[in-house]
């Protein structure tokens, strides 16, 4: 989670791509948790590969850890070099069975990992596998060939990002071979190439097909992926026990965040709003809202906000990062 999030610019710009909030939770935080959920063992330590974030940054990073029984560690990636370079910054921790998962993902499965698999690449069928990484298999569900967005089709089994190794060190000894003989794809150290080599040499990686897979590259994107996940937890209760809602219409699926005020309002549906915000006299869907944010007399839709924004007037759609006036 070492990339600066340039698509997602201006909110990334003051926070880290993977602790912007989707559906009141930051999406590293979600896809921990996801991970969790599917494992049959419980998680012992996590590896953070990030950039130079700060202190405060590492601490939000160890409480999620925290959440799920594990230890945390931080390892800085200095210079961008690929997938694998990235995951190579954290070599002690490739050993016995581990998990790698790229933090700019969400996803949604039914099924739980085999431990005593080889290996499991998270996978989704997808309409276009030309702009994916995509695996073959054959006819027992073993990958027989990763390909990297292929031109012509060959597979519709897109890599979301996922990927579960029963043995860690191999991993890390394929990683380390194409940096020490400065083998590239691209221009950088891709983890396709390590898998492709594992597999070569006898290692059987299955898939485990995931039911959605959220991304959340951009603006546009991260408002469908907090909507889609917020339907995901349709029939929970979302609106904090401290949040204050008086004289309005919510449509469901909606988050309010703790000591939150909503007054004179039509909310949803589709709608994260953060923790200390005020919202009056407002219309608003589709949109995803940080915390410590007033808005009043707003009419928007598909827009997302950032922290500490005093918003007024009328846009239709908007995208306001931190300390944004208007």
């Amino acid at each position: 989670m070492a990339g600066v999030g340039k698509r997602l610019r201006p909110h990334t710009l003051t926070t880290p791509k993977p602790l912007i909030p989707v559906a009141g939770k930051p999406i590293v935080q979600r896809l921990v948790e996801d991970i969790a959920r599917v494992m049959p063992e419980s998680i012992d330590r996590i590896g953070f590969v990030i950039g130079d974030f700060g202190e405060s940054v590492e601490d939000q990073l160890k409480e999620i850890a925290v959440g799920v029984g594990a230890e945390a560690s931080f390892f800085i990636q200095e210079t961008a070099e690929g997938t694998a370079h990235a995951i190579a910054c954290a070599n002690e921790l490739l050993e016995g069975k581990v998990t790698v998962a790229f933090a700019d993902t969400l996803f949604r499965a039914d099924f739980s990992l085999n431990p005593e698999d080889d290996g499991i690449i998270w996978t989704k069928k997808v309409d276009d596998p030309s702009a994916f990484g995509v695996v073959k298999t054959s006819a027992d569900g073993v990958i027989t060939d990763f390909i990297e967005k292929p031109e012509e089709f060959v597979s519709d089994q897109a890599i979301i990002g996922i990927y579960y190794f029963k043995k860690g060190e191999d991993l890390r000894n394929e990683i380390n071979y194409l940096i020490e003989h400065n083998i590239r794809g691209g221009g950088e150290f891709q983890l396709t190439m390590a898998l492709e080599s594992m597999k070569d040499k006898g290692v059987n990686f299955k898939i485990g097909v995931v039911n959605d897979w959220l991304d959340c590259g951009n603006k546009a994107i991260t408002v469908e992926s907090n909507s889609r996940y917020l339907g995901f937890l349709s029939g929970e209760n979302l609106i904090d026990d401290s949040a204050k809602v008086e004289n309005c219409e919510i449509l469901q699926p909606v988050f309010i965040g703790s000591n939150t005020i909503v007054k004179n309002s039509r909310v949803g549906p589709n709608v994260s709003i953060g923790s200390n915000c005020e919202v009056t006299n407002s219309s608003i869907s589709e949109s995803l809202i940080q915390n410590n944010t007033k808005l009043e007399g707003v009419n928007f839709a598909n827009s997302m906000i950032g922290n500490f924004v005093k918003l007024t007037g009328d846009p239709k759609s908007v995208s306001l990062g931190d300390y944004c006036e208007w």
